[in-house]
């Protein structure tokens, strides 16, 4: 019974989250970029083009350009996960539209480009946190995570953003409105990594020493950080050498350093930039790739 009520409570907490994300996402479109003829990529972007070609509310057009999407993402996600996709894609359409008479918060378009940006992102981040996605292209995007999962969701936005950007330069015949649509892009890229990913960058270091010991020592007990040793030998010399293997924060790592360089100054030591690490005090091994 507990385990009903605790699933129930989440559902709800999910459906919430996508319903408050939708929202922003909404108040992007509706108040920054739509007035200002910034069409942004995706289905958005293309909904604000089509917009200015025919008769039809933005939000209306980005539900409809989504059926068939949708349609795919059900047969490839089951209709689950399409159940929460479709009700996040719904609520854009009638967001969006509802939002589109109160007009432009403001008419700067490098402001609205910015701020319309971070709006976005910070959006389509909960609802990729939440386990759906706003419909579109962000289907398309997590099916393509699927086959290469090395690839990360900003830079699959960016890549296929940017046709849709340069498409409205032809449409508005205005190349500084697709300028300045190129750099929400850019924004939104940046700041999507950030909410799905966090600041987790960490340096590797691999420090080689006749000092390992001491080395480790203060390494474990001043950083309270985990260490490996790993047994080496150098090639010339065939010397065996114990290689101090460790993976510090990025705002640990210059503390790391001269504690190396007080044990042993003549110690060799790599320093490398690692992006995603899991295990303790880092990412959960079982947490979604998204």
């Amino acid at each position: 019974m507990k385990k009903v009520k605790s699933g129930a409570v989440k559902t709800v907490a999910s459906y919430l989250l996508i319903t408050v994300a939708c929202a922003l996402y909404s108040t992007a479109v509706s108040l920054f970029l739509d007035p200002n003829s910034l069409a942004p990529g995706g289905v958005t972007g293309i909904a604000i083009i089509l917009n200015r070609l025919i008769p039809v509310e933005t939000g209306t057009l980005i539900l409809l350009i989504n059926i068939p999407i949708l349609i795919l993402g059900t047969w490839k996600f089951g209709l689950r996960f399409s159940l929460s996709t479709i009700y996040c894609t719904v609520l854009i359409s009638l967001f969006t539209n509802l939002l589109s008479g109160v007009g432009p918060v403001t008419t700067d378009p490098l402001l609205a480009a910015l701020a319309g940006g971070c709006l976005s992102a910070v959006g389509i981040g909960w609802v990729f946190k939440a386990g759906a996605t706003t419909g579109g292209t962000d289907i398309i995007i997590k099916l393509l995570r699927i086959k290469m999962p090395h690839l990360r969701t900003g830079g699959l936005f960016l890549a296929m953003d940017a046709v849709i950007v340069a498409l409205s330069a032809f449409v508005f015949k205005n190349v500084d409105a697709a300028l300045y649509a190129g750099l929400t892009v850019i924004m939104i890229s940046l700041v999507l990594d950030l909410v799905l990913y966090g600041r987790d960058e960490a340096k590797l270091i691999f420090i080689i020493s006749d000092h390992a010991e001491q080395i480790t020592r203060r390494l474990l007990e001043e950083l309270d950080i985990g260490v490996t040793h790993m047994h080496g030998s150098g090639a010339f010399s065939g010397k065996e050498k114990e290689v101090i293997l460790c993976a510090v924060k990025k705002v640990t790592a210059p503390k790391a350093e001269v504690i190396v360089r007080e044990e042993d100054p003549q110690a060799f030591m790599i320093v490398s930039s690692a992006t995603e690490i899991y295990g303790e005090g880092y990412k959960s091994y079982f947490s979604e790739k998204l």
